[in-house]
């Protein structure tokens, strides 16, 4: 049977015991971890090069696992990239699952533990923008191959450290999508395209030690989106069942396939974190007509509506509504931008104030640095943790904004922090019902800043890392 050389880790020597005379050959490798989804509902993902799926083992007693997604070629669909610099998905291995009940105490797979929820995580990760960039069309080649330049692996690993009870990434996995140019050393031999080899390069064998020590939540990307890496999240990374129409494998889905409802995890204390996709969002704006238009403005209503189920919530997408980026022109000047158009144009077009009163808190991703802004306005903290792999953007913020400069209309910035041109990752500890205390940690797990989330305002130690 043809095994996958690119899962890298390797099973228990317990199983690889036994009788020589009768002693079967090893079971492959294989990708195990949690996700969390709708009210909390965990479900373990298996990926796993075998005729037919594994076993779980849930408090002492095997069962079988359901098949996600077999293994299959997909065929060549619409890319953002010309037919050459494209090719079919190819997911040679099952996708595997099993729901975890709230009482499961121990869980493990052909002898392997998986990381159970729990029902108050006190220690969260977040992170995000985690792949390595290989992009024709920005001619973009991050040198996959240099730790240094892509140190997802270090990131995961170090988090892993921290001993996070959950985990939550704000978007953006894959980003090899186009093969790097010949006689370029820093990424050559690396996988491209949007199949299983560039998924597990980009994201599961450097995530590896930080898919073991907690359950995740996985929000949805631009990158994840059906042009791009849908299918593979599709198939991988979100936790509600697979339909056929909304895997991005036909393009004439894609109406059906680039959205979703928003789903709120319980994470105690009645504080919830509701966990929105705006993978198909644009910079450029949305009006009315749009289809993206209106499938927000219900993403929108549905948010609302979850958001009265807690007196407290923390939102959970990848565009960050209400952070900064900066761009430098031809001239050299720097221009600051503001946050997402398109959701911004939807969302306010039913809450001038673009999120539910009870959200204290906005966790992103997208802009490739770390951030936070506090308003004196009514506007909740936002937090964009998009520094965790991806080529960094390198254009310095203000220590202050500039008067009149804002994320969003009518936002009133109160405090502003921000680290540019730094790899790393965000924790939170739950210090109250509304309280968390905000770390930002480097490479080498060091602390370079720290924040103070009361309620929604949120004030940070430094205003720039340097």
């Amino acid at each position: 049977m043809w095994m996958l050389p690119i899962l890298k880790r390797t099973l228990p020597a317990v199983l690889l015991a036994g009788c020589a005379a009768t002693n079967p050959p090893p079971p492959p490798d294989f990708t195990s971890y949690v996700v969390l989804g709708e009210y909390g509902a965990a479900v373990a993902r298996v990926l796993i090069d075998a005729p037919s799926c594994p076993e779980i083992v849930l408090n002492q007693r095997p069962q079988p696992m359901t098949l996600r997604a077999p293994a299959e070629t997909i065929a060549l669909r619409s890319t953002p990239f010309a037919a050459a610099d494209s090719k079919p998905a190819e997911f040679p291995l099952l996708t595997c699952e099993a729901a975890l009940p709230v009482r499961t105490t121990s869980a493990s797979v052909l002898g392997r533990s998986l990381p159970l929820p729990k029902a108050e995580p006190q220690r969260i990760v977040v992170l995000g923008d985690t792949g390595c960039r290989l992009q024709k069309s920005s001619n973009s080649y991050q040198a996959c191959n240099d730790s240094a330049q892509y140190p997802f692996a270090t990131v995961a690993a170090q988090a892993a450290a921290w001993k996070p009870e959950l985990v939550i990434h704000v978007g953006d996995y894959h980003y090899r999508e186009n093969a790097c140019p010949e006689g370029n050393p820093g990424c050559a031999g690396s996988p491209w395209g949007y199949g299983w080899d560039a998924w597990d390069d980009d994201f599961f064998a450097p995530g590896a030690k930080l898919l073991d020590a907690a359950p995740w939540i996985m929000a949805r990307g631009n990158h994840e989106n059906c042009l791009r890496g849908g299918q593979g999240y599709w198939r991988f990374l979100d936790p509600r069942p697979l339909l056929k129409g909304r895997d991005c494998n036909v393009a004439a889905d894609d109406d059906a396939g680039n959205y979703s409802d928003p789903y709120a995890v319980p994470i105690g204390q009645a504080t919830q974190l509701l966990v929105l996709d705006t993978a198909n969002t644009t910079w450029k704006g949305l009006k009315p007509g749009d289809t993206g238009y209106a499938k927000y403005q219900d993403l929108y209503r549905k948010l609302e509506a979850l958001a009265q189920r807690a007196p407290r919530n923390l939102g959970v997408l990848h565009h960050p509504l209400l952070g900064m980026g900066a761009d430098r022109k031809a001239d050299g000047s720097i221009v600051l931008l503001p946050g997402d158009a398109g959701v911004q144009a939807s969302f306010s077009s039913v809450n001038p104030l673009l999120f539910p009163a009870n959200l204290q808190a906005v966790l992103s991703g997208h802009v490739h640095l770390w951030q936070q802004a506090s308003f004196s306005s009514a506007h909740p903290s936002q937090f964009i943790a998009g520094f965790a792999g991806t080529s960094e953007d390198i254009v310095p913020l203000p220590d202050k904004l500039p008067p009149g400069v804002t994320p969003a209309p009518g936002a009133v910035v109160e405090h502003f922090s921000s680290w540019v041109d730094g790899f790393g990752f965000m924790t939170m500890e739950r210090q109250g019902p509304d309280q968390w205390a905000i770390e930002v940690h480097d490479l080498q797990g060091k602390i370079r800043n720290r924040c103070q989330l009361d309620g929604r305002r949120s004030v940070c130690e430094v205003a720039q890392v340097k």
